[in-house]
């Protein structure tokens, strides 16, 4: 999503005559772009703050802004108490930047971290950052409603709002003049997108099967989605459509019910696993991945058991795993203790990436002698000679070139693997 954002400023900025730089050394503005959904990636913020201060003690006419979710939160710390930035931007403000950029050229901190209950930026085509020139993201709703008790992002992006999908479907015909071959639609729960034009209602699998049906040739995916939300209708919308990519990110978070209701995720234990159920019988051949949380709130080593022996039970075949870190304002925060000792998130965390690489590695094992299409995204970063690409269950492949080039369809026949690679050749 910072991606994204990020492409919408860039676009703003554009439209007021200022150009994109690739070295940091010729910007006469630097804008970091942040998230404040876990702690670390606070702290790497902080760390990149302070060390491109260094250039404003060389360069007295450069600006440096922070932008994004962290701006909301922190916008006195960063510019009064550690003065390393001149303007804060937030995540609703971004088509006030040229004036804000104005403000801090005549002497003055600006500000603007106002939430909207209405901004969407569709009018805006965002400028393509990406460097394969083959994939890429299509916003197509800000904000979120789901009050989970760790997550800050509603305090920081505001309430949920969709986007008109005609613009969302002009930008996906824009990326596809430009030869792109592959989108990501966004959304904080992109199964709660939802239009409403004078009573007809575009809800996600409509909007889902229009992006999908532009070309046949475009590989569609999307991210993310909530188990609470996840339809069967959406299942079988992605079954029906070959060109929307068989891979669903289903965030658990935790296999313990008592610590979901704690999390306030408005789901069971027992309902993640039909709708996991729902998933493998309507699309046999969708790849599920995950979000795990390890040392929550009063997570006892039951709690924890009943985290691993869902990730058995689901056979996932990738995750984005982490340690419980409290943000300030969010609900776990206000009502209750962080107690699980730092030692004991580490080792449950470990256990937890542990089981999840043993599992990706199985998974991986079970392709070998398969045949899947993939779209070729660029070279090999190991090797000059090989090019990569990933299929439609979002696992990356590696190939001798023979020729081909990025944005190709191919079909591989996987040979062996690595951990996190499968291996192949063109047949």
């Amino acid at each position: 999503m910072n991606v994204a954002d990020s492409e919408v400023v860039a676009s703003v900025l554009k439209e007021s005559g200022f150009e994109v730089t690739g070295d940091i050394n010729e910007a006469g503005l630097i804008l970091i772009n942040t998230c404040s959904i876990r702690e670390n990636a606070e702290q790497r913020i902080w760390g990149r703050l302070r060390a491109i201060s260094h250039l404003k003690k060389k360069r007295r006419d450069l600006r440096i802004g922070l932008i994004g979710c962290m701006a909301e939160r922190l916008k006195e710390k960063v510019l009064e108490t550690e003065k390393l930035v001149d303007l804060v931007v937030g995540p609703d403000a971004y088509r006030d930047l040229p004036a804000l950029v104005a403000e801090t050229e005549a002497g003055h901190k600006a500000v603007n971290v106002l939430l909207s209950r209405e901004e969407t930026y569709s009018d805006i085509s965002p400028v393509r950052m990406d460097k394969d020139g083959v994939t890429s993201f299509v916003s197509i709703m800000r904000g979120c409603n789901n009050m989970c008790a760790y997550c800050v992002v509603p305090y920081v992006r505001g309430a949920e709002r969709s986007r008109d999908p005609e613009s969302i479907i002009r930008e996906v015909n824009e990326l596809l003049d430009e030869g792109y071959r592959e989108v990501t639609l966004l959304g904080q729960n992109v199964d709660s997108y939802r239009w409403d034009k004078e009573g007809k209602i575009t809800d996600f699998p409509e909007l889902l099967e229009r992006v999908a049906l532009t070309d046949p040739l475009l590989r569609v995916r999307f991210s993310t989605s909530h188990p609470k939300d996840l339809s069967d209708e959406l299942l079988h919308t992605i079954a029906r459509n070959k060109n929307i990519c068989r891979h669903i990110h289903l965030p658990a978070q935790s296999g313990s019910s008592r610590i979901l209701k704690l999390m306030n995720r408005e789901y069971t234990r027992e309902w993640y696993m039909d709708r996991i159920k729902a998933i493998r019988k309507i699309i046999p051949d969708c790849a599920i991945s995950t979000d795990m949380i390890a040392g929550f709130c009063t997570e006892t080593d039951e709690d924890h058991k009943e985290t691993l022996s869902l990730m058995e039970w689901a056979q996932y075949d990738f995750a984005y795993m982490f340690k419980y870190s409290e943000r300030p304002g969010t609900k776990a925060a206000r009502k209750f203790r962080d107690d699980v000792p730092e030692e004991i998130k580490s080792k449950r965390l470990d256990e937890i990436i542990g089981l999840q690489n043993r599992l990706s590695a199985k998974t991986k094992k079970l392709d070998i002698g398969k045949v899947f299409e993939v779209l070729t995204e660029g070279r090999s970063k190991r090797s000059g000679d090989h090019l990569s690409g990933r299929t439609s269950q979002n696992k990356v492949v590696v190939f001798p070139e023979e020729g081909h080039k990025k944005g190709e369809y191919l079909n591989v026949l996987i040979e062996r693997c690595t951990s996190a690679t499968l291996i192949g050749k063109i047949i």
